[in-house]
């Protein structure tokens, strides 16, 4: 068993470690840092992810608003100087609804993330002297408007987008939102980091010694040799397996994870252009079924879900350039708490019912029902927190850090959460937000009552 140094180990090579490492090497000139993790870089969930990014976030408060406003700043510099190596546009999110009931906590929701600083909320309701309502470019993200446009004018919502359900009574455009390349991203900053003097261990962590309530040294099991490195700081960077690397340190992490897949599917019948932002529907909905159908549906194991109503949320964005016709579809359907497991579950029927799903908010769709091209399958864990924000910064045993519980939004987020954690371990100025996202927040009574009470729209 060979024994080294490192200042600092940090467990998990997702985007999550990658962008720690980052941030300590390349950023704040840390000469000996170690990212160990069983599978390569960007494998076990970080590249499962639709690599989109947002800053409209409507509750309960301003905290996440800020952390993402911040992020995508970060992002925008790496681009830059990248020459936008990890393609990052700024399309747009699309929230749209049938619902003019819905169409009100769109508005609600719109000022209240305006008044957070996600930018200003335009309202295009007809008439004129109205705001002017300008189309996002498929590429790029610099000098594009900002805010989030709510169109409640109709015949406008059918110029706009003509592949929407004629039922559509309102859109919410947020606009400093987009996608970009996740592996493209990650590898940028490996590399650099790897240039910077970070060393990659292709092994699993297996032990952490613990010497009067303070970090010391780490056991890495590699292929061919167990590593013993000696360190006074160890980060928990490990995505869905963050619990179980947290028992290492004796300490129960408060995150739990959802199964969340997506399928990719030929779009050959080109029913959504390939300039579309990233859409969303917003509407519960009752799946259209065949008598014929409902029976097969009511026999299956886990059919009965699928017949009564089921959850808003169903969304999708194009994939690929150039002559790529793919489209992405996720519907977050069965969101029960689950065991991590891989390979990951698989409900039958999963491409089908999404491809159902989202006809009903782009009715072109429900011509590859019958005719369903082939679907590819993938996915991974969304480990969140009961409040659905990071974990991020310091935890009882001295040395050791988390940086996890990136629910969803890892990919978005981590530019700032690693900003966040890395001035956490090396002692340098917090954000006025890092409090928002401190893992000591859940030793406060007083704050798990009030995140009791907080609604779905701080998920939107």
């Amino acid at each position: 068993m060979g024994t080294r140094t490192a200042e600092v180990v940090i467990c998990g090579a997702g985007i999550a470690g990658i962008s720690t490492a980052w941030q300590l090497a390349v950023k704040h000139g840390m000469k000996n840092v170690v990212l160990a993790d069983p599978w390569p870089p960007m494998t076990l969930t970080s590249d499962k992810s639709t690599e989109a990014y947002r800053n409209w976030w409507p509750g309960p408060d301003d905290a996440m608003v800020r952390l993402m406003n911040r992020s995508i700043d970060l992002l925008e510099v790496m681009a830059d100087a990248s020459d936008n190596r990890f393609l990052m546009n700024r399309r747009g999110y699309v929230y749209a609804t049938a619902n003019p009931e819905r169409a009100e906590a769109m508005w609600e929701s719109g000022v209240l993330a305006s008044s957070y600083g996600a930018g200003p909320l335009r309202v295009h309701a007809g008439g004129s002297g109205g705001p002017d309502y300008l189309p996002a470019p498929a590429k790029g993200w610099k000098h594009q408007t900002d805010g989030a446009d709510l169109i409640l004018d109709e015949e406008m919502i059918r110029q706009t987008f003509p592949y929407l359900a004629p039922e559509t009574v309102a859109v919410l455009h947020a606009r400093r939102c987009g996608w970009f390349s996740g592996q493209q991203l990650g590898m940028l900053m490996l590399e650099e980091a790897r240039a910077a003097g970070v060393e990659v261990i292709e092994g699993r962590v297996e032990w952490i010694e613990t010497s009067g309530g303070e970090v010391s040294s780490i056991q890495i099991g590699s292929r061919s040799e167990v590593i013993s490195i000696s360190s006074p700081r160890f980060v928990v960077t490990a995505g869905p397996m963050l619990k179980s690397v947290g028992a290492l340190l004796g300490i129960e992490l408060p995150v739990f994870s959802e199964l969340h897949l997506k399928i990719s599917i030929e779009d050959h019948l080109g029913v959504v252009p390939r300039d579309a932002p990233f859409l969303i529907w917003e509407d519960p909905q009752h799946l259209d079924w065949s008598d014929e159908e409902r029976e097969f549906v009511a026999e299956l194991s886990d059919g009965g879900p699928l017949l009564g109503e089921m959850p808003p949320g169903v969304h999708t964005r194009i994939e690929g350039g150039g002559g790529s016709r793919y489209l992405l579809i996720l519907w977050p359907y069965h969101l029960d708490p689950v065991a991590e497991n891989f390979p990951l579950p698989i409900p039958d029927h999963y491409a089908e019912i999404c491809v159902r799903g989202l006809s009903t908010m782009i009715p072109s769709l429900s011509e590859y029902v019958d005719r369903m091209p082939k679907p590819w399958i993938d996915g991974g864990y969304y480990t969140k927190t009961q409040d659905n924000r990071p974990l991020v910064g310091p935890l009882p045993i001295e040395g050791a850090f988390v940086h996890g519980a990136l629910s969803g939004y890892g990919l978005m987020a981590s530019a700032a959460t690693a900003e966040l954690v890395a001035a956490h371990i090396i002692g340098g100025k917090l954000p006025d937000y890092a409090t928002a996202f401190h893992p000591a927040r859940f030793d406060d009574e007083a704050y798990l009552a009030k995140i009791a009470e907080w609604d779905d729209e701080t998920q939107l």
